[in-house]
């Protein structure tokens, strides 16, 4: 055969039985290869079979109330997308701006529907992951069912990221980063006539100030997402500093070497990592090494230089990354330690290359999402999220939704977190 390469149809196949057989065995391999996490998963079932959560409804402070979440179904190891949908439909700018959106009818006739997202011969016109991303957005806090099933978003996954097709567990941080660029991408195109840029601008909120323009146009990503930051780099021989500004949509931390061994919070071999650690980890000054000389202008070849970050331009909502994996010789490997992070007032502001320039409310976040890997390696284990929905926090775990507390969430080794600006009530006091 002259092509070998796999997924040569380019088709998603879902070939489950009526019973959704498949998904089950599925769902049981999973179970057995990260017994631990599901130990208290299964527990959390029998729990919810009993009690009326089951029906959708809570008791809080004595009256009930519909939980009015909906979780997502995982299709075969695809928590990892299920948790970063979760988290960014609980940002509340961000997903209002697709919801509002208008509906597109992709194909008319006999072949609309399904088949358009997955056949070769019709061509990449017909997809739409913008679209597909507005309709999950908009099944989930209705409701309405107990779990909603992505495979359309899927199936357009699988057709313009190559990288996330198949069933084996991908990065969370990956997928995120994956599916923000090619929102902007597409976003930057038409939209039933209208520019989608253009209607960006007609939102005077997300388009205010908004200078962060990563590969074009200015989009509600980048308006959201979108911060700078100033590379500053001095050549350690004549002294020559350059500075260069690069646009971000997040911001990915080293933990501490110092930390690395510790695993929990209560371990009392020295003080606990705190997210604070992490972020002057990443500002501070530090010399470059052998393998990064930088090539000196004046010097005319590569120097011993020092080089050192800061954030000329915050954004909207800050994601921030930590490096759990590393590789070594052979090995990607888990940082399993814990990083201490503020539910509220993550202050910035000493971070900023013109803090004076600044308000005094404006460098503060306040949590809004949390993602967290639980096992050991990449490749494996499972993820699952945390976000705040109208004042209450919810814990998204593939279908299951339960309404947690700020306790439980507070000890989650995190993997990825969103803060979005603090927002001052009138008459509130300060944080």
């Amino acid at each position: 055969m002259e092509n070998t390469e796999g997924y040569r149809c380019d088709d998603f196949v879902v070939n489950d039985t009526k019973l959704g057989l498949v998904q089950k065995v599925r769902e049981h391999l999973q179970n057995l290869e990260n017994s631990a996490f599901t130990a208290d998963r299964h527990r959390k079932r029998k729990l919810l079979e009993n009690s009326t959560l089951n029906s959708k409804l809570l008791k809080v402070n004595g009256s009930t109330t519909a939980i009015c979440a909906t979780g997502l179904r995982n299709l075969g190891n695809t928590c990892f997308m299920n948790a970063i949908l979760q988290s960014l439909s609980n940002i509340e700018q961000f997903c209002c701006y697709f919801k509002e959106l208008p509906a597109v009818e992709l194909r008319n006739g006999k072949t609309a529907g399904r088949r358009t997202y997955h056949t070769r011969s019709q061509g990449d016109n017909n997809v739409s992951l913008v679209e597909e991303f507005r309709k999950t957005l908009c099944a989930l806090w209705q409701g309405s069912q107990t779990a909603f099933s992505p495979e359309s978003l899927f199936y357009v996954v699988w057709k313009i990221m190559p990288n996330f097709r198949g069933y084996q567990q991908q990065d969370a941080h990956e997928f995120m980063r994956y599916l923000l660029d090619h929102l902007h991408l597409e976003l930057q195109g038409g939209f039933n006539g209208v520019s989608r840029s253009a209607i960006l601008q007609e939102n005077s909120t997300l388009s205010a100030s908004n200078k962060c323009c990563i590969n074009g146009a200015s989009t509600v990503v980048t308006a959201i997402f979108g911060g700078i930051l100033q590379n500053e780099v001095n050549c350690l021989i004549c002294g020559t500093e350059s500075r260069k500004f690069d646009p971000f949509l997040d911001l990915s931390l080293d933990i501490p070497s110092q930390f690395r061994s510790k695993r929990s919070k209560n371990q009392e071999n020295g003080p606990v990592c705190s997210l604070r650690d992490c972020l002057r980890s990443f500002t501070d000054l530090e010399e470059l090494d052998e393998t990064e000389l930088y090539m000196c202008h004046k010097c005319k070849k590569k120097q011993k230089s020092t080089k050192k970050f800061w954030i000329q331009k915050l954004p909207k909502v800050l994601c921030l990354h930590l490096k759990r994996f590393h590789w070594t010789a052979y090995l990607r490997n888990k940082v399993d330690t814990y990083v201490e992070f503020p539910l509220r007032g993550l202050d910035m502001k000493c971070y900023l290359l013109e803090p004076e320039n600044s308000g005094p409310e404006s460098c503060l976040y306040d949590l809004a999402a949390v993602v967290v890997h639980h096992g050991s390696g990449v490749g494996s284990g499972h993820y699952t999220a945390y976000a705040t929905h109208e004042g209450r926090w919810f814990h998204f775990n593939d279908s299951t939704v339960t309404l947690t507390d700020e306790e439980t969430v507070v000890k989650a080794k995190a993997y990825i977190l969103f803060y979005v600006e603090h927002q001052a009530k009138a008459g509130s006091d300060k944080l």
